[in-house]
């Protein structure tokens, strides 16, 4: 069930309930809600309206939304994104190589079959997630140029 309602969220046939993540905060600055931006990133749209795609290939991040218009080309998310999955695929492999070892150990064939095909397969499909949350986390922070629009100073 979990599974449909993602693919759903991700085809837009489920309606964004949070609604809009910019609210005034009572010194004016207006917050972004994190959670909902990180989701958003999470399945590679804008984190603004949830409508658009943020990207435009596999990792290219576009200049802005097709849905709402939200700038997109402040971005910085440089090497995070490959750092957090480079973290994440190592402990998940490592543990799980550990685990198949100690419970099954299996012939050394069987782990040069398996793991370099799934640290491959798990990294493809983390990596453009993680930038889209990185993306959306500085969207949501207001960082690097995500910020108030402020008129130019004469």
């Amino acid at each position: 069930m979990a599974r449909a309602y993602l693919k759903a969220m991700d085809q837009n046939l489920i309606p964004d309930v949070v609604g809009s993540t910019d609210h005034v905060s009572a010194t004016g600055s207006g917050e972004r809600a994190l959670l909902p931006a990180l989701l958003r990133g999470w399945r590679r749209r804008c984190p603004n309206c949830g409508g658009g795609p943020m990207m435009a290939g596999y990792l290219k991040i576009r200049q802005s939304c097709a849905s709402c218009g939200e700038e997109l080309h402040h971005h910085r998310a440089e090497d995070l994104p490959a750092w957090a999955t480079i973290l994440i695929v190592g402990h998940l492999l490592v543990s799980g190589l550990l685990t198949v070892e100690v419970n099954f150990a299996p012939p050394l064939w069987v782990h040069w079959a398996i793991w370099p095909a799934l640290t491959l397969g798990l990294t493809m499909w983390l990596l453009p997630r993680v930038k889209g949350m990185t993306v959306a986390l500085q969207w949501a922070k207001r960082l690097h140029g995500f910020g108030d629009r402020r008129p130019a100073i004469e």
